[in-house]
C-alpha cells in the first residue's frame, strides 16, 4: 500500500512537471509569435518615424531659425511675426477660404440632389455611380491641365458654348477677377463624385418604413424629401463639410499647375500651401515656410473645431 501511494505521488509529480513544461512551451511559442509580428511591423514603424514624425519635429525646429537649407541662425519667433504681418500671406488665406467656401457651398447641395435623383432610379444606378465618380479618381494634376484647355479664353470649350448661346464669355485663368472661379469649377467637377457616393450610401441606409408611414399620413414626395431625407442626412452633411474644409484649406496641386507657386495671375489663386512651397522651395526660406506651415495647421485645427461644434458633433 505504501508502494502504491509512492507510485501515485510520483505519477502526480510527473504530470505536474509535464503540465508546467507544456505551459512554458506555449508561452515560448506566444513570445516567438509576438516577436515575429513586431518584426513585420518594424518597417512600417520606422517609415512613420522617418517620413512623418521626423519632418514634423524638424519643421517645428526650423520655424525658430533663419535657414536656407545649409546655414542656420536662431531668431526665435521672428519667422512667425514675419508671416503674420505679411500681406501676401493673408491674401493667400483669403484665396484659400474663398475657393474652399464656394466649392463646398456648390458641391454638397448639388451632389445631394444628384444622389437623390440616382437613388430614385430603379435601374442603372451603378452606371450613374461610375460616370459621376470618374472625375474623383482622375489625377488632380491631369484634371488641372485639361481645364487649362477647357477654360481657354479663345479656344476653350466653355467659352465656345457660351458664345454659341449668345452669352458673355470669360477670360478665366488669364484675369485675376475670374481665375478663382475657374479653380472653383475644377474643384466642383473633381469632388462632386465623392459627395454623390457618400450621400447615396446614406440615402440607401434610411429605413423605408419612415417613407411608408409618411405616405400613409398623406405626405407628398417633396414633403418626404424635406422632412425625412434631409434631417436623416445631417451627419453626412457634417462629415462632408468638415472633410471638404480640411481638404480645401490644404489646396495646392491644382493651383500650382494652373498658376505656378506664386498663383498667377497677380497671386489671385495662390493658396496657403502654394505660399509655403514658394517660400521654402523657390525662395529657400525654410524657416519662414516652416512657420507658415504651423500657422496653417492652427487655422485648420481651429476651423475644424468650429465645424464640429456647429455640426453638434462630439469630439
Amino acid at each position: 500500500m505504501v508502494r502504491s501511494q509512492m507510485e501515485l505521488q510520483s505519477n502526480e509529480g510527473d504530470q505536474s512537471v509535464g503540465i508546467s513544461n507544456d505551459v512554458e512551451t506555449l508561452k515560448s511559442k506566444k513570445r516567438k509569435a509576438a516577436i515575429t509580428w513586431y518584426i513585420f511591423l518594424l518597417p512600417s514603424f520606422l517609415g512613420i518615424l522617418l517620413f512623418m514624425v521626423y519632418p514634423i519635429v524638424e519643421s517645428f525646429r526650423l520655424s525658430f531659425f533663419q535657414s536656407n537649407g545649409t546655414i542656420e541662425k536662431f531668431i526665435g519667433i521672428r519667422n512667425f511675426e514675419q508671416v503674420l504681418t505679411s500681406k501676401t500671406f493673408w491674401n493667400t488665406v483669403w484665396n484659400t477660404f474663398f475657393i474652399g467656401f464656394f466649392q463646398i457651398m456648390i458641391t454638397i447641395p448639388l451632389g445631394f440632389v444628384f444622389a437623390s435623383l440616382i437613388n430614385s432610379v430603379r435601374k442603372g444606378q451603378n452606371f450613374f455611380k461610375v460616370i459621376y465618380f470618374l472625375p474623383n479618381v482622375t489625377s488632380i494634376v491631369a484634371a488641372a491641365m485639361i481645364f487649362q484647355f477647357v477654360l481657354h479664353p479663345e479656344m476653350g470649350v466653355v467659352n465656345y458654348a457660351l458664345d454659341s448661346l449668345g452669352l458673355p464669355t470669360s477670360t478665366w485663368f488669364s484675369d485675376p477677377s475670374t481665375s478663382k472661379w475657374g479653380v472653383i469649377l475644377l474643384a466642383v467637377w473633381h469632388w462632386i463624385g465623392f459627395v454623390i457616393i457618400i450621400c447615396l450610401a446614406n440615402l440607401q441606409a434610411i429605413s423605408p418604413e419612415l417613407y411608408e408611414a409618411a405616405k400613409i399620413d398623406g405626405a407628398s414626395g417633396i414633403q418626404q424629401w424635406l422632412f425625412i431625407t434631409i434631417p436623416n442626412m445631417s451627419g453626412t452633411f457634417a462629415f462632408l463639410l468638415i472633410t471638404g474644409w480640411i481638404g480645401g484649406l490644404q489646396r495646392f496641386n491644382e493651383v500650382y499647375v494652373l498658376g505656378g507657386p506664386n498663383g498667377s495671375p497677380a497671386r489671385s489663386i495662390q493658396t496657403m500651401g502654394a505660399f509655403i512651397y514658394e517660400r521654402g522651395f523657390t525662395g529657400f526660406e525654410f524657416g519662414i515656410a516652416s512657420a507658415a506651415t504651423y500657422i496653417m495647421f492652427v487655422i485648420i485645427l481651429i476651423f475644424t473645431f468650429i465645424n464640429l461644434k456647429v455640426s453638434k458633433m462630439k469630439l
